[in-house]
């Protein structure tokens, strides 16, 4: 099965993401576009000019704006914003694709701006992959031959290198199209093996910079769903670029929101929808339903307050996990007039959600608010 190869060609894998571990660091990153973009920075931090001023005067243009933020060991970050927000420049400095006006990046606590020419080479090459837009496969080659061009550019022989190609087209269940071009493949296909080709050198980082965002929204859902479950397996810490909300929620554990250049607000997908920063998120958020993201540790009421109002907790009450969404809460209290028990992973009893708690909760979601 493609899980099993995935296991054997991929043996860095850890269970969970390890939220203590930051595996990507951004500090106070600027990009500044323009022959005078030190002196525009320089105009911008310390007199406090505009964007449009800095434009007028220096002839320069603000693309990121004091960026900060850590990216966790396996997890999925998305940044979304917004054509125009900053969200794919900031994504090219994390392996200097474009290098910032201003700011450190670390990665695993190695200053990338520290790098010679060589050493960064090495770490495109060796830790990070990244999944275009536009699939940017090479049109004179095969598939195969496409997914093993990483391995090639290490000096990896021919034989292993399209033996762990021809692994890697199973996991992204592309078997039996190896031989085939690149006009020979639908849109989803390429992705596909653009995908491939990203994780044919076992990167520890991934960088996807709107990946299915040119492809119609059937495939492009069933891209994702195909993501999530390769990603659960394999534990990349990836920056996942997405103009898309319902995408971001779908696919990040957490999430980063930007505008003209500077990020917003961070926060889970049920962080930034119930508690959105400021009106230019909760426009944002407006479409999305709470049902998705809301879980039953957020809504729910401590036993110590239910019991003070209704008396000791009945038993054989239906019980639910800490994290459990609203959605689902809904059609396991529909059939019973009883509150649910909700429980922590080692079953322990935190908290009781009432019918009235389920119905503030999917209210507090409507237009009005």
């Amino acid at each position: 099965s493609a899980i099993k190869y995935c296991r054997v060609y991929f043996p860095i894998i850890k269970d969970k993401m390890d939220s203590s571990s930051t595996a990507i660091k951004i500090q106070n990153v600027w990009k500044v576009f323009g022959n005078t973009s030190s002196e525009a920075l320089d105009a911008i931090q310390n007199k406090g000019i505009s964007k449009t001023e800095a434009l007028e005067e220096y002839n320069s243009v603000i693309g990121v704006s004091d960026v900060s933020f850590d990216v966790n060991q396996g997890e999925i970050f998305c940044v979304m914003g917004l054509s125009g927000s900053g969200k794919s420049t900031l994504v090219r400095h994390i392996n200097r694709l474009l290098e910032p006006t201003s700011g450190k990046i670390l990665i695993n606590d190695q200053d990338v701006m520290q790098l010679d020419r060589d050493h960064l080479q090495e770490l495109r090459n060796k830790k990070i992959g990244m999944v275009f837009q536009n699939f940017a496969l090479m049109p004179h080659r095969s598939v195969v031959d496409n997914i093993a061009m990483p391995l090639e550019i290490r000096g990896v022989s021919k034989n292993d290198r399209l033996d762990a190609a021809n692994k890697i087209l199973e996991i992204v269940e592309l078997q039996g199209w190896g031989n085939k071009f690149a006009h020979e493949l639908s849109g989803g296909m390429q992705q596909r093996v653009g995908l491939a080709r990203a994780l044919a050198a076992d990167p520890e980082f991934l960088l996807m910079d709107e990946p299915f965002s040119a492809l119609d929204p059937l495939i492009r859902r069933q891209l994702q769903s195909e993501f999530i479950k390769l990603s659960k397996q394999m534990k990349k810490t990836t920056v996942f670029i997405t103009h898309d909300l319902d995408e971001a929620v779908r696919v990040g554990h957490r999430i980063a929101i930007m505008r003209d250049g500077k990020v917003i607000q961070i926060g889970t997908p049920e962080q930034i929808v119930v508690n959105p920063a400021d009106e230019y998120v909760a426009d944002f958020v407006k479409g999305i339903s709470r049902l998705k993201v809301v879980q039953a540790k957020t809504i729910m009421q401590t036993v110590e307050s239910y019991e003070k109002l209704n008396g000791k907790l009945e038993e054989n009450l239906e019980s639910v996990n800490e994290h459990e969404l609203l959605s689902k809460l809904i059609e396991v209290s529909k059939s019973k007039d009883k509150p649910l028990v909700v429980k922590n992973n080692d079953q322990k009893n935190i908290g009781v959600i009432t019918q009235s708690d389920l119905l503030k909760a999917v209210v507090e979601g409507g237009d009005g608010e």
